[in-house]
């Protein structure tokens, strides 16, 4: 009988056990483990700044959060009661987070209207506003409560802060409340430095205007730093740049915050 040129493709790749006293040859290492522990706070920074790049309200959260922590830091509030604020804050972005999440997931399952993908989403989104209306509690307790406005105020006649800081704290306070009317406002592409529902321009030199006539107390100095605020105001308008109700609006933000400020800053 005569014998076959080769043996069949099943006999050459049969499985062979290892002998006596040889280890198992180790397994190739999958992607997932040759990752750099590293890696996964590089995706989680990326997840960050994504669900902020594409979610409008994350925006707006963001914009909150610097603007409580700055109020707070003028108001000088203590240790615990920043902590408390700091944790207020983290639920509510944490909420956002999980909200987004699970939009996108419902999102990539069903492109169509099914009850129970509106049930999903409208559960997170409560979630949501469960934890912002915590925060506004919470913000309104430690600000508000107990007569804290004249509590904080003695409090920073005894730290005697200087015109710089009062002056810095105002300008980054109005462009933190002018950038989060905008996110609020805007539909689209937000851009903080061109237009919007408040001119920020116009803020500034309320602002600006308002801490000349409380330090200087002179007459004509107050009218001169009136007339070029209004300067300011009118050459947003005629530039096309915003509407009268826009500088309105801006003007009054910059005269109300001076205000506070100056009447929280010991002279």
């Amino acid at each position: 009988m005569r014998k076959p040129d080769s043996e069949p493709p099943e006999r050459l790749h049969t499985f062979q056990p290892p002998r006596n006293g040889e280890a198992d040859a180790p397994e190739p290492e999958t992607p997932a483990q040759r990752r750099h522990p590293l890696e996964g706070f590089r995706y989680a920074l990326e997840g960050i700044v994504a669900v902020v790049r594409t979610q409008r309200h994350m925006r707006f959260h963001f914009f909150s959060v610097v603007l409580v922590l700055l109020m707070g830091l003028l108001f000088r509030l203590d240790k615990r009661e920043m902590l408390v604020l700091l944790f207020t804050i983290s639920l509510v972005l944490i909420a956002e987070m999980f909200n987004s999440a699970i939009e996108a997931t419902v999102d990539l399952v069903t492109e169509e209207y099914h009850p129970k993908a509106k049930f999903a989403k409208d559960i997170a989104a409560g979630a949501v506003l469960v934890a912002t209306l915590n925060a506004v509690v919470v913000a309104w307790v430690l600000f508000m409560g107990d007569l804290r406005l004249e509590q904080i105020r003695l409090r920073m006649e005894r730290a005697e802060p200087t015109l710089a800081v009062a002056l810095t704290i105002g300008v980054i306070l109005i462009f933190v409340i002018v950038s989060l009317v905008k996110v609020l406002a805007t539909q689209g592409k937000v851009r903080l430095f061109h237009g919007g529902a408040v001119s920020g321009h116009a803020a500034l030199g309320f602002f600006f205007a308002l801490a000349i006539i409380v330090v200087s107390g002179d007459l004509l100095a107050a009218v001169l730093a009136l007339l070029l605020a209004a300067l300011i105001a009118q050459s947003r308008v005629e530039a096309n740049i915003h509407s009268w109700r826009e500088v309105a609006l801006g003007s009054m933000l910059g005269v109300a915050l001076g205000a506070l400020i100056f009447w929280l800053t010991p002279r």
